[in-house]
């Protein structure tokens, strides 16, 4: 497990013994990873270009709709935030736009997988208590996926 700051947008990288396509499904389900922890609710799709899915999780504290706007089957899947209400913040729309994707990297026995929530930089309010929850969820995938 290794947390990437250095380009500022929030990373977090593990490895897998998994294949590619077992580890691509995985992450294309978003309710195998973003769930467990504060009783999320997923609605809707995310399995093909343009299909739109809403996380609710804290009881309605984060809000946020997805839209899925790039997949490249087994290496890369990318959606796009296009409405945000984190309600503990001060500017509750401050996920709006910003993207969150994984790349897969790698030979088999030893496959590589990037998370990235583009725009989740240091100089905005949630920071640290996302890139916290996003560290969580990205611990208990890397463990279903050893």
């Amino acid at each position: 497990m290794k947390m990437n700051t250095a380009n500022k947008d929030y990373s977090f990288e593990f490895t897998s013994s998994q294949n590619r396509e077992l580890v691509y499904g995985s992450l294309l389900n978003v309710r195998q990873w973003w769930s467990g922890l504060f009783g999320e609710e997923i609605e809707g799709s995310s399995e093909k270009i343009n299909d739109v899915f809403t996380f609710c999780a804290g009881g309605g504290v984060h809000e946020s709709v997805q839209k899925l706007i790039e997949l490249v089957p087994n290496e890369k899947i990318t959606w796009l935030v296009t409405e945000s209400n984190l309600n503990f913040l001060e500017n509750p729309n401050e996920w709006a736009n910003t993207r969150i994707g994984f790349e897969i990297s790698g030979v088999p026995g030893n496959i590589k997988v990037r998370f990235t929530h583009f725009g989740l930089q240091p100089q905005i309010e949630c920071y640290s208590q996302c890139t916290d929850a996003w560290t969580l969820y990205m611990r208990n995938l890397e463990n279903r996926l050893k």
